[in-house]
């Protein structure tokens, strides 16, 4: 018999953190879309290890290659705690040129071919490959004791996402075994699942293989110059093809079990997804549980005082209503609705804020006005600046969506001219 709590301790996990992440635009100009801030306190790279710790897998390498000094400083700081006198470890894993000096990693699945004898000397038995930029919470120990029972030799995790979310997917069909019978790689038209006109199969971009037949089929792919050495373009079309891959559905193993009727997945990759994710966190009752001591997600976070509301110079109090506000931040008579504050935000007297996700160290100047808006790092908002009301005004200025988010940062605001 199987345990499934066993699993994970005969397993590698490989967080594929490379990626620019180019969809998200300027948010990614200095770091891997992995690291980009998430929830008023976390990266996004935090929900796919925190799902590994709390699954029981305590043997993790993360892959990087993109301006990765920030998601290297976070996981320094942040993910040191694992025991390495008892083999637990987060090992960092930057492209090398480990095989071929004339090429950095090429592919999600040339990442994994040029740390092969690193893996092979950590000898799993299984090896669990994950997307580094994805918000979930998944127990991939039943995902493992699946792939087990299955005999599959790929298990992919999989989703139903709206249809042409899948343009940014992998989508699937499957027979009644969840046997995958097609695969296609970012379709420009996803097919349909069948009766089901509006919603597509899309692969989460999480992959179970035999650590031995995964070796294998790397260096096969290595081999074939015609390949672009992609797990989602080449090899699991390929495996597809010989009838070995299978799909676990989320619904079989998010967590909480009571979400599985309903699981939550987002793929965070553009500026209007991503700013949706970040306010669902807002509302009365989120489906992502951040409140959840039975499966946490674990951060680094600096040490900061709590969060402070003051009275304006007029002794006037502001209103708040389902925001997020993060340790250190100051907000002096202001009212701020529906949005996400991350650590050290100072928000000067009379402002009014409304769906905004601001990123750490900004300061909002006294009677800015702020809607819709995605503001990193550091920005500075002069007194009386207004963003988020007038289309054109900010397309100028500013990154405005197909959706109407207005994405801001420092070196926007360094190009405006000064009054």
């Amino acid at each position: 018999m199987i345990l499934a709590r066993e699993l994970p301790k005969r397993t590698i996990a490989l967080v594929l953190a490379g990626g620019r992440g180019s969809r998200l635009m300027d948010l990614t100009d200095r770091r891997a879309k992995p690291a980009v801030y998430f929830g008023g306190k976390f990266r996004i790279i935090d929900f796919a290890l925190s799902n590994c710790i709390n699954s029981g897998i305590r043997r993790i390498g993360v892959l990087t290659q993109y301006k990765s000094h920030s998601l290297l400083r976070h996981l320094q700081r942040g993910w040191n705690f694992l025991q390495g006198a008892h083999n637990e470890f987060i090992d960092l894993l930057p492209a090398q040129q480990r095989v071929n000096e004339a090429f950095w990693y090429r592919g999600t699945a040339d990442a994994i071919t040029q740390n092969i004898d690193i893996l092979r000397a950590y000898e799993p038995e299984y090896i669990l490959v994950l997307a580094g930029d994805h918000i979930y919470k998944q127990d991939y120990s039943l995902m493992l004791l699946d792939h087990v029972e299955s005999q599959a030799k790929v298990t992919v995790g999989c989703i139903e996402v709206p249809r042409m979310e899948g343009v940014a997917l992998g989508v699937m069909h499957v027979d009644e075994h969840r046997r995958i019978t097609d695969f296609l790689e970012k379709p420009a038209d996803p097919p349909a699942i069948p009766g089901k006109p509006d919603r597509a199969l899309g692969s989460m971009g999480i992959y179970v293989f035999d650590a031995e037949y995964l070796y294998r089929l790397l260096e096969k792919d290595l081999g074939d110059d015609a390949s672009e050495h992609d797990f989602g373009k080449n090899l699991i079309p390929e495996i597809v093809g010989d009838g070995g891959a299978i799909a676990h559905p989320l619904n079989l193993s998010s967590i909480p079990a009571q979400t599985r009727n309903r699981p939550y997945w987002r793929d965070v990759g553009t500026v209007d997804s991503f700013w949706a994710a970040n306010l669902d966190l807002a509302g009365d009752m989120p489906e992502l549980n951040l409140y959840d001591t039975d499966w946490p997600v674990w951060t680094y976070q600096e040490q900061l005082p709590p969060a402070k509301f003051v009275p304006d110079e007029r002794g006037l109090n502001g209103e708040t209503s389902n925001v997020l506000i993060s340790g250190g931040c100051v907000v002096v008579g202001s009212n701020i609705g529906r949005s996400v504050l991350f650590s050290n935000v100072k928000v000067h007297s009379c402002c009014t804020i409304s769906e905004a996700v601001i990123m750490p160290d900004c300061v909002i100047g006294r009677g800015a006005r702020l809607s819709k808006v995605v503001m990193d790092r550091g920005c500075v908002i002069p007194d009386g600046m207004v963003i988020g009301e007038d289309a054109r005004t900010d397309s100028e200025r500013f990154h405005r969506s197909e959706k109407g988010v207005v994405l801001v940062t420092r070196e926007m605001l360094d190009r405006l001219p000064s009054s």
